[in-house]
């Protein structure tokens, strides 16, 4: 039997355990494999929740039937823009599948979704030590945000600033 070829689709809830395990493989590669606490249903509940807007969407790659890639993204806004704009959370292609331009596909597609809704920005973070990722995106066009310094608060930092009045 002949394989079909790489596939780029919107992800459906059938996905879900393929993007979880992908996930969990991207915080294997990121050096921090016991990070991942999401489970099934966050993913299932933040890109289908049934009743009102999803908090997060994906992409996936598919070869020969099996999800081997994903594209984790959410709406972000420019108030200098005007415009939404999207945020990638997450882009991660199997290993095995690496080189094969399944990346690229997925960022493109992210791109032409950009273009087709007016929105302005495809915008992610990399992580400085993984050199691979940083050359691809280079090699794209996409250009480094070095003016900007990434915060963050969470754990018990955003509990005691949650409580704060």
């Amino acid at each position: 039997m002949i394989g079909s070829g790489p596939t780029i689709r919107a992800a459906t809830a059938a996905d879900v355990p393929a993007i979880l395990g992908l996930v969990r493989a991207l915080a294997v590669y990121e050096r921090e494999p016991d990070a991942v606490d999401a489970t099934e249903a966050d993913f299932a509940t933040a890109l289908f929740p049934g009743a009102g807007a999803p908090t997060a969407y994906a992409h996936v790659a598919e070869v020969d039937g099996a999800v081997v890639g994903m594209a984790v993204w959410f709406l972000t806004f420019s108030t200098w823009t005007g415009k939404p704009g999207i945020h990638l959370e997450d882009l991660y292609v199997d290993r095995a599948h690496r080189g094969s331009g399944l990346g690229k596909a997925l960022l493109l597609e992210l791109a032409r979704v950009c273009t087709e809704r007016g929105y302005r920005r495809l915008e992610w973070w990399v992580l400085r030590w993984n050199t691979p990722a940083i050359e691809f995106y280079d090699a794209l066009g996409a250009r480094p945000m070095d003016e900007w310094i990434d915060y963050r608060a969470d754990g018990e930092t955003l509990t005691r600033l949650g409580g704060a009045r």
